[in-house]
């Protein structure tokens, strides 16, 4: 009788244990949803101007009487709203990174805790900078080489919508593929991978840039090869970072 009653009891504590992860993620959610909707219709109010941004280095590339143009009554207007969004997501990147280190927080130790502030900055920063390095970069080189591709017959004449789409894949994969360092910092710091294992995998990991260019941006050469690069270079910093963490965990575990 006890048996069954103890096995009753952890059923329902389970049970318990379980509604109250779903409701903490549910908590989580509505977070990230109200503040990536309020700083939407905030960044409403300059969506015209923050399109004008993000087409600054396709225009800086095409001719003096050349612009992008709209085929559909909506584009423009569905285009400003998305550019919105996406202004909103990335202001509200470190409540996101934030409401998804707090949600993940009780699976982790009192002394891994303490990262949460450096893993929410250095998240943010690598993120954001990583868009910053495709818009500064990428962009200017990339659009000027697709543009020497225009003669007197064949004018460049991008619709809003295709550049828009284009933009933004760019500048989430460049965002996305420069928070390497940092998830290799904290898998280090709670001893999931080490520095050695980096070094012996590297020409798997030189591949595997190739594959993820190819994945990630349009079917050129140069496109793929300006995202290769960079996901290479991470990789040696976050071999150099995971050797660093790697050697931080191992005076901690001393300590203990």
């Amino acid at each position: 009788m006890s048996s069954k009653s103890s096995e009753k009891s952890t059923g329902k504590d389970s049970e318990m244990l379980l509604t109250d992860h779903l409701e903490e993620l549910r908590r989580r959610l509505i977070i990230v949803v109200v503040a990536i909707g309020v700083t939407t219709l905030g960044s409403y109010y300059f969506s015209e101007e923050l399109f004008r941004l993000l087409m600054a280095p396709l225009l800086a590339a095409m001719p003096a009487e050349g612009g992008l143009i709209f085929t559909g009554l909506t584009e423009t207007f569905f285009t400003y709203l998305k550019i919105s969004i996406l202004a909103g997501f990335f202001i509200s990147t470190p409540v996101v990174i934030f409401q998804i280190w707090r949600f993940s927080a009780p699976g982790l130790y009192a002394d891994e805790k303490r990262y949460v502030f450096p893993f929410v900055f250095f998240a943010t920063i690598f993120f954001v900078g990583g868009a910053l390095f495709g818009y500064f970069v990428v962009f200017p080189f990339g659009f000027k080489f697709f543009m020497g591709f225009a003669t007197d017959f064949i004018r460049p004449m991008p619709s809003v919508r295709e550049y828009f789409s284009f933009a933004v894949r760019m500048l989430f994969a460049f965002g996305v593929v420069f928070e390497l360092p940092v998830v290799t910092a904290f898998l280090a710091l709670f001893g999931l991978i080490r520095a050695e294992t980096l070094v012996n995998k590297r020409k798997f990991a030189i591949l595997g840039a190739f594959v993820i260019a190819a994945i990630l941006t349009p079917p050129d050469i140069v496109s793929q090869l300006m995202m290769a690069g960079p996901i290479i270079v991470l990789y040696e910093v976050s071999i150099i970072v995971a050797r660093i963490c790697g050697r931080k965990k191992k005076v901690e575990d001393e300590d203990d």
